[in-house]
C-alpha cells in the first residue's frame, strides 16, 4: 500500500475529529438524548425542572372553576333579569304598535274605530251593528295579553276618530318607572 496516501487519509480523519470536538454545543439540558449517543445515559432522564413546573395543577384549575361558578350564580340572574325585563317592555311596545295598525284596518273596513265598549274584541269577533266588518283582523281567536299576563286597555277617543291602547307595565298599576312604566299609544 501507498504509505503517503494512508498518511493523507489519517490526516483528514484527525482534522475532522478536531473540528467535531471544537464545534459549539448546546447546554446539556437541551441536548437530545439518543440511544446511539456516547454521552447519553442508558435510560432517558426526566425533563428539566422548568418544563415540569409550566402549567397549572388540578387544584388550581378547580379553584378557578369554583370562582367562575360563584360569579355566574351571583351575576347571572341579575343580568338575565335586566335583559328579559327590557325585552318584555319592548314586546309590549311592539304589540301596541301592531294593535294600532290592525285598528287602522278595522277603521278602513267599518269607517270608524271600535267603541270603548266593543274594545279590542272587535278585532276578533263581529261586534254587531258594524257594517262592513271584514274580520277577524287578528290571526288568533282571542286578543293577546301583555307580556306580564294582563289585558291591554282600549279606550275610544273623540267620537271614534282616535283611540288609546294602554299596558300598565309589570306592576299593572297606573304610572311607574322602568319596567313598571305604562306603555301608551295615542292616536
Amino acid at each position: 500500500m501507498n504509505r503517503g496516501k494512508l498518511h493523507h487519509t489519517e490526516m483528514k480523519i484527525l482534522e475532522m475529529n478536531r473540528l467535531w470536538k471544537s464545534r459549539p454545543t448546546r447546554p446539556a439540558q437541551d441536548q437530545e438524548m439518543t440511544p446511539t449517543s456516547p454521552r447519553s445515559p442508558s435510560r432517558r432522564s426526566a425533563p428539566p425542572r422548568a418544563t415540569r413546573e409550566a402549567g397549572f395543577t388540578l387544584a388550581e384549575l378547580l379553584v378557578v372553576m369554583v370562582i367562575l361558578g360563584l360569579l355566574a350564580a351571583i351575576v347571572g340572574p341579575r343580568l338575565m333579569g335586566a335583559v328579559l325585563g327590557g325585552a318584555k317592555h319592548r314586546t309590549a311596545q311592539t304589540q301596541v304598535a301592531n294593535f294600532a295598525a290592525t285598528l287602522d284596518l278595522f277603521r278602513i273596513s267599518v269607517g270608524r274605530y271600535p267603541t270603548t265598549q266593543e274594545g279590542l274584541n272587535a278585532l276578533v269577533a263581529d261586534p254587531g251593528g258594524a257594517a262592513g266588518w271584514a274580520g277577524p283582523y287578528l290571526t288568533k281567536s282571542t286578543v293577546p295579553v301583555d307580556p306580564w299576563g294582563n289585558p291591554y286597555q282600549y279606550e275610544a277617543l273623540s267620537d271614534g276618530a282616535a283611540f288609546r291602547i294602554t299596558s300598565l307595565g309589570a306592576d299593572n298599576a297606573v304610572g311607574g318607572e322602568g319596567e313598571n312604566a305604562d306603555i301608551v299609544s295615542d292616536q
